[in-house]
């Protein structure tokens, strides 16, 4: 059977041109669908910005909604290398005249030297090194020495002596050291410093705790070698006595001049409410009061996420007069509708809690020409400085009733919740571009089918021709045999 290896070339007709036509004529419902997906697209996409802008002036709002933010209190120091603070809900406004004397520290007492840190020490019998806290008074320090004469020793009730063994497993300066760094209740870290004598090996305890209470008495009962080492008493003879190297002392100072200690660097409630931490000796002045920066940044925060609003709204709303072509969402009614029911409820006045403050002109907050909210600092912190309580009725409201923040925070609520206003819009473009795809699909199948039923003809049309052509020539052929003279 005879088959057509190019479109036309059996016909000699230009089929594949006429085609392609035909082709492009059938496409033009297709056209028309995809000018409309390209709509709905771009509408959906402008949606989506507008509910983020939405979704970011929300938690602006939020954030003002809460009544504690504007009960927050902060504590600045004059001089922060002297010492850094912070303040509780609790605390009251303030000024603290601070002058710190003394900083807090650690006891360290080192034992006399050995010359090899893995030789036993003693005989090679089980021992036990009993350590326990208190205060040492009274008497005179050696500053030479590091030892106490005539001192007292006063064990701290609360914390209870502890102990560890001391066998032919340990009992050298290391495996001593080991055994008392892994024993984590112990309440010290030993350490080994060599001191370059010909008994360099130092045995160091260190207190893991600062402050006085926290000076350290060791005993050692067992082996008589391993006691006259490590024994120590502030309150016994010298000789039975390790070198104190770092002596146990309180954090001193005062404030407004009056005395105050602490076993640590961290003093609290010596000013109620304010946690102090002491850095170094010297003085500053320690200033409480109203957190107004977190308000006014707050504020700032949500008149930043609404002129956000506006911008993104105003670009997919703008009409090209250029090109004669509008924003995405140039005429829709959902988004001029949100922009209506916010501007209205900022524009609406709460009620008065006897600052006068109800709307938000009266802290500097103020619509512009553009429909932009402008902020006027000075007037702002003004009102934070002066009536606190009345920006935070303003926007929190009372007794969770009423305030910007919390209605403006619902508002949002009611257009992107399952239900609201743009996440109905939004569904409805989904379900029109779904709509709109079937029928582009289904259009494409007629189109394919049109399309290859007039292939199927053009083909049919060529071998036709091709062989009314091959007849033709046929006939003619035999016709010029019969005319031709006869020799």
């Amino acid at each position: 059977m005879a088959t057509i290896s190019s479109l036309g070339i059996g016909s000699n007709l230009d089929l594949t041109t006429l085609l392609a036509n035909i082709k492009n004529g059938e496409q033009a419902p297709l056209v028309a669908l995809q000018k409309q997906q390209t709509v709905f697209t771009a509408k959906l996409s402008a949606y989506g910005q507008i509910s983020s802008a939405l979704s970011a002036l929300q938690t602006a709002s939020e954030a003002l909604a809460k009544p504690e933010l504007f009960t927050a209190v902060k504590a600045s120091a004059s001089d922060s290398t002297v010492v850094s603070a912070s303040a509780a809900a609790s605390a009251s406004s303030g000024v603290y005249s601070l002058n710190v004397t003394q900083l807090s520290q650690a006891q360290s007492v080192a034992a006399a030297g050995v010359a090899d840190t893995s030789t036993a020490i003693g005989a090679a019998v089980t021992s036990t090194l009993t350590l326990d806290f208190g205060t040492i008074s009274g008497g005179t320090l050696d500053p030479a020495t590091g030892k106490y004469t005539g001192a007292t020793f006063s064990a701290d009730a609360a914390r209870t002596a502890t102990s560890i063994t001391i066998d032919s497993s340990n009992n050298t300066l290391a495996g001593i050291r080991d055994a008392i760094n892994v024993n984590a209740d112990i309440g010290v870290t030993a350490s080994i410093v060599n001191d370059g004598s010909a008994t360099p090996n130092r045995l160091v305890f260190t207190s893991k705790l600062t402050g006085e209470t926290s000076s350290m008495r060791i005993a050692v009962t067992g082996d008589a070698t391993l006691a006259s080492l490590l024994n120590h008493d502030p309150a016994g003879l010298p000789a039975a006595q390790l070198q104190q190297t770092v002596v146990a002392q309180n954090s001193q100072l005062t404030v407004n001049g009056i005395a105050v200690t602490s076993a640590n660097n961290t003093v609290v409630d010596a000013a109620p409410g304010v946690t102090m931490t002491l850095a170094k000796v010297g003085t500053s002045t320690l200033t409480v009061n109203n957190d107004t920066s977190s308000v006014e940044t707050a504020v700032n925060n949500f008149v930043k996420a609404f002129n956000n609003l506006q911008s993104v709204a105003s670009k997919y709303t703008t009409f090209d007069a250029g090109k004669a072509t509008g924003g995405a969402l140039l005429g829709d009614s959902v988004l001029r509708n949100i922009q209506v029911g916010i501007r209205s409820a900022l524009s609406s006045a709460q009620t008065d809690d006897g600052s006068g403050l109800t709307m938000l002109s009266n802290i500097g907050v103020s619509f512009q020409k553009d429909g932009t909210l402008t902020t006027d600092a000075t007037k702002l912190k003004a009102a934070l400085d002066g009536k606190m309580s009345g920006v935070a009725s303003l926007f929190s409201g009372s007794a969770g009733v009423g305030g910007y923040g919390t209605q403006m925070a619902a508002l949002i609520t009611s257009y992107t919740e399952t239900d609201g206003t743009l996440s109905s819009a939004t569904k409805g473009i989904n379900t029109r571009l779904d709509t709109l795809s079937v029928r582009y699909d289904k259009a494409q199948e007629r189109i394919d089918a049109t399309v290859a039923r007039y292939k199927a003809q053009f083909t049919q049309l060529d071998l036709m021709m091709s062989r009314m052509t091959a007849t033709s020539s046929y006939l003619t052929q035999q016709f010029e045999l019969i005319n031709a003279p006869t020799k």
